[in-house]
């Protein structure tokens, strides 16, 4: 990576964090780090409305790794049937949570290698785990709209997450690397939609390839 696309990066941040001050993520309805963990499993593939519509119930039945390693996979997909891939999803969690009982004593690993040997559990999730309760910077979750602007914005020329995070890892500072989401993940619901983004009134113009601005 160029100097001067490191430069432009640091601009760019500069900018988006003057225009999204605060970022209120969203799901809502976790209390600990193991509910954030199967909230965001839950997200995969579903929006955050269809995570927070079943969670707040489902951490009520079912609020730690010990609650959902008893019950059957059955009650579970009933209780998370609203979301996609539900089934799926069941299993995961069920697994997960009976690994953390077995391997970690039911407590969160704080690592992304130790997070990523759980069952469901990829680098995305173990990112958001890390970066938005522990405050640990070992990686960038790339999400739909962070893969989607940072190509936009010439931050990046791959398509595969784990390779738009090396990217994106070599030129933002690490301190930075949990903000970058939320930064991106909030100007992707504002401003640069998947379709039809609002190029004219996005004060990232000056910024943007997609406007003409030549980058190294």
């Amino acid at each position: 990576m160029s100097t001067s696309l490191k430069k432009r990066t640091i601009l760019l941040l500069g900018k988006l964090e003057e225009y999204y001050p605060t970022f209120k993520g969203g799901l809502t309805n976790y209390t600990s780090p193991y509910q954030l963990l199967v909230s965001t499993i839950l997200s995969a593939q579903s929006t955050d409305k269809q995570v927070n519509s079943v969670t707040k119930e489902l951490f009520s039945t079912f609020p730690d790794p010990q609650a959902f390693a008893s019950a059957s996979i059955i009650e579970i997909e009933q209780a998370i049937s609203k979301v996609g891939l539900y089934r799926n999803k069941a299993k995961f969690i069920h697994e997960m949570s009976k690994e953390l009982i077995k391997k970690y004593d039911s407590k969160i690993p704080t690592s992304l290698q130790e997070l990523t040997k759980l069952t469901g559990v990829g680098r995305k999730t173990a990112n958001v785990l890390l970066n938005d309760w522990f405050e640990i910077h070992e990686g960038i979750a790339v999400d739909t709209h962070v893969q989607r602007i940072s190509f936009r914005l010439g931050l990046t020329n791959k398509i595969k997450p784990i390779k738009i995070e090396k990217d994106l890892m070599e030129i933002i500072p690490q301190e930075k690397w949990g903000r970058i989401t939320h930064l991106l993940i909030s100007h992707g619901r504002a401003i640069c939609k998947a379709q039809n983004p609002q190029c004219i009134e996005c004060f990232l113009q000056s910024y943007c390839p997609k406007n003409g601005v030549e980058i190294d």
